[in-house]
């Protein structure tokens, strides 16, 4: 009989969660003894949290790759970039939220643990091989996400999409689950590292395992067919947990299905048609629906599931083209997330008195009442339709140059395509926030506060900056790849 012993555990790897959690107990126990007239003491604490774990995870850039608990935590440059995606986002999304909520009336310093335990959970997925410990990640960052889409408690809409959210992504997780068990069927590991040592010949129960993922995790993707959440979900919660949730949602998801689905490769054959065909779809559903949205939210959701669309394509080049950090997927999940949070934060200025709007004719006025919030909303729409010299165009060049490379130049053609058509529904939102405001009484937006000057300053500081360092950066994703589509952009990000 052999003994039991304890794994040996780096306590570096796992140490950016244990600050989450931590600092998401100590801002709920803040909550509980604080008056309700002021969450700020709950922000500050919350930011310092953020901040520290932003500046871990730097620490261990350029750090030599490996795991810890008996290989349940690795860490690789994949896993660190989109903690740091997480960190930011959630950063950003928390420095607008208490003006936002207060506008709102929705008193609930909840929000604010609520999100890093939702950040933590997503953290976990993107840094493990194991499908239990990402079934876990997908659920600490769901249950949370779900509470958070309610908080808007004397609105319906916010509360249908709530029990929206909840009982559709309850069914994906159950997909999902049932995906895991399919997958400890064929090969008896939960381990995905494993799986080409233990694979036992069931082929077929492998192929259920990756179909009944790939429902699981392209449902928090947002991917077409499994999207029907996405819109309502998005027009109905609270416009910061939108944000949140249009961002660190689809970053956790994104690299869980990218470990998942590069660790299938022995069946390969199956999976990669049935992705270009959701690629395809989510590219088209997505473009084409937010053609005809009247509502700003509404456009944005259907544009996340393009979006999602793009990330797909992203992933399937760098898979073709052998680049272990599927450069071109993270560098556009970067440029996307920062464009996303910055649009979400813009348009938050709507919200007074305890009632948005968020269609288009709500935004009208925005350059005279709000500059600042007028301006940044352009340069983040610019992102978003991949206009030079934006962010977005170099994230969207990048992808363009991987399909190509790898030969799925009909994807590319899609890319394309898609990506003309979104100018159109980006462009009005540009449009109505430079409209004069025709009403009897015009409207007057609440007065900015610093935390959401600060968020937008940022989200503007951000695109900019990836602009001009591009090329660095994604050589910095990729490792110093040898000859990949990265060579199209210099240190300087220029083509």
């Amino acid at each position: 009989m052999t003994e039991a012993t304890m794994p040996a555990i780096e306590w570096a790897m796992i140490m950016p969660v244990i600050i989450m959690m931590l600092t998401g107990c100590v801002a709920l126990i803040i909550e509980m003894f604080w008056p309700k007239q002021n969450n700020n003491l709950i922000v500050g604490v919350t930011l310092a949290g953020l901040g520290w774990t932003a500046f871990n995870l730097i620490g261990q850039l350029g750090s030599p790759a490996g795991e810890t608990l008996n290989g349940l935590v690795v860490r690789d440059t994949m896993g660190l970039v989109t903690q740091l995606v997480l960190v930011g986002v959630t950063f950003l999304t928390v420095l607008f939220s208490e003006p936002y909520m207060r506008q709102k009336k929705i008193a609930f310093g909840e929000f604010y643990p609520l999100a890093l335990w939702s950040a933590a959970g997503g953290m976990i997925m993107a840094t493990s091989h194991n499908l239990l410990m990402i079934f876990l990640g997908l659920e600490v960052l769901s249950i949370a996400l779900y509470c958070m889409a309610g908080l808007s408690r004397q609105e319906h809409k916010s509360e249908e999409s709530a029990l929206k959210y909840f009982l559709l992504g309850a069914f994906a997780s159950a997909f999902l689950l049932y995906g895991i068990a399919m997958f400890f069927g064929a090969t008896g590991s939960l381990h995905l590292s494993n799986m080409p040592d233990h694979f036992h010949g069931e082929e077929n129960l492998l192929v259920i395992s990756i179909i009944m993922m790939l429902v699981g995790l392209g449902f928090k993707l947002a991917l077409a067919p499994f999207h029907q959440w996405t819109p309502d979900v998005y027009q109905g919660a609270p416009t910061n947990v939108t944000a949140f949730m249009a961002t660190a949602s689809k970053a956790a998801a994104l690299v869980a299905a990218i470990r998942v689905l590069s660790s299938f490769a022995i069946i390969e054959i199956y999976w990669q048609p049935l992705l270009v065909a959701i690629a395809v779809l989510s590219m088209a559903i997505g473009s084409l629906s937010a053609l005809v949205q009247k509502d700003v939210k509404r456009v944005l959701g259907y544009s996340s599931i393009a979006n999602a669309g793009y990330l797909v394509v992203a992933f399937l080049a760098d898979y073709e083209l052998g680049d272990p950090n599927f450069t071109s997927a993270i560098f556009y999940l970067v440029v996307y997330s920062i464009a996303t949070v910055g649009a979400f934060a813009a348009i938050s200025i709507v919200a007074k008195n305890g009632k948005e709007g968020t269609r288009f004719e709500d935004l009208y006025g925005m350059w005279k009442n709000s500059p600042l919030a007028a301006g940044a909303l352009v340069v983040f729409m610019a992102s978003l339709i991949g206009i030079p010299p934006a962010a977005g165009f170099f994230g969207k060049l990048l992808i363009f140059q991987s399909a190509l490379e790898a030969e799925f130049t009909t994807l590319a053609i899609i890319l394309a395509a898609a990506s003309v058509a979104s100018a159109f529904y980006y462009l009005r939102i540009m449009h109505a926030a430079f409209v004069e405001n025709q009403g009897p009484i015009p409207t007057q937006a609440a007065p900015m506060k610093f935390g959401l000057k600060a968020a937008l300053m940022i989200c503007i500081a951000g695109t900019v900056i990836f602009a001009v360092t591009a090329g660095k950066v994604s050589q910095t994703i990729s490792g110093d790849q040898p000859e990949t589509a990265i060579s199209v952009m210099n240190t300087t990000g220029e083509v």
